[in-house]
């Protein structure tokens, strides 16, 4: 997966179709209806933390801002456009920016919180946002609308440093975005990004899933229809490269199409992102059980 590989792969590509799907997954207004409702009425296993949050990561584009958007879209019942999305060659945003997502006009918050952060450069190592800024990010020292500095990450010298976060102030689940059309010319400086984060944060039980966006421009059969994406013999094939690559089974994966052109919603692309959505909340409880467990037991051991 190297950044000499042939283009093609930014164009859509004519895949047939595999007969049985490698995943089911049903299109249809009760599995969304389903999902929202889920997602309404989630709770966390723990007190100590009402709103976890999911941090995503990614390079410029990837469609990191695309997906709050397109969550928020989602439960408020029409295409909203709050977070700022780009796809130009640096980053739209220097800011850390936590979003919590509402459900319809009103005021209810709901349960969780999608953090954004400056694009994962992958041209060089010093492109984008500091590696060691995102795992500050995951551990809690920044704070919302701090601004990065690719040159000089936050420590505890700095004036907004969090010295000593709670458990509410960590991220609880990571997620990294990659678009489906470059899935075969991911550079190997990001990929050396991608794993000194997963090195540094394996041993700390916080779940690392991938979203794959864009899966439109990636096939043409899955362009025509969304429902086929996962009979797109392309697509299953560059995701199960993904998987090794990044060394996460199949499973930790999801595929979206985020709303970045359309007017009106669409119940297909729904269904895609309100079903990424739920794994991930479902990888936050994981998370919050290992932590919990972790507490009782070194408490035990004091």
């Amino acid at each position: 997966m190297g950044s000499g590989e042939s283009k093609q792969d930014e164009r859509p590509s004519q895949s047939h179709l595999i007969e049985k799907p490698w995943r089911i997954q049903e299109f249809s207004v009760n599995v969304r209806d389903k999902r929202i409702d889920e997602i309404r009425k989630y709770q966390t296993v723990t007190e100590l933390v009402e709103d976890p949050r999911i941090l995503l990561i990614g390079q410029i584009g990837c469609g990191k801002s695309s997906f709050f958007n397109s969550v928020n879209s989602v439960f408020r019942g029409h295409v909203m456009r709050q977070a700022t999305a780009g796809s130009g060659e640096t980053s739209v945003s220097k800011l850390y920016r936590t979003y919590p997502v509402f459900d319809g006009k009103g005021t209810k918050r709901l349960p969780f919180i999608l953090c954004d952060t400056m694009g994962l450069e992958g041209s060089s190592d010093e492109a984008g946002i500091h590696v060691d800024d995102i795992i500050s990010v995951i551990n809690g020292h920044v704070p919302d609308m701090y601004e990065f500095n690719p040159k000089a990450p936050i420590n505890y010298r700095s004036k907004c440093y969090r010295e000593n976060p709670c458990l509410a102030d960590k991220v609880h689940c990571i997620v990294y975005v990659v678009e489906a059309s470059k899935l075969s010319l991911i550079s190997e400086v990001l990929l050396k990004k991608f794993k000194f984060i997963q090195s540094n944060v394996n041993n700390k039980g916080i779940p690392q899933l991938v979203m794959v966006t864009k899966i439109d421009e990636a096939c043409m059969e899955v362009r025509n229809d969304l429902t086929k994406v996962y009979q797109s013999s392309y697509i299953y094939e560059k995701v199960t490269e993904l998987a090794k690559v990044l060394g996460v089974p199949l499973s930790a994966i999801s595929l979206v199409k985020n709303y970045a052109v359309d007017f009106e919603l669409n119940l297909n692309m729904d269904v895609l992102i309100l079903t990424a959505l739920q794994q991930m909340l479902r990888a936050v409880d994981g998370c919050l059980d290992e932590m919990m467990q972790r507490s009782l037991t070194q408490e035990g051991s004091s």
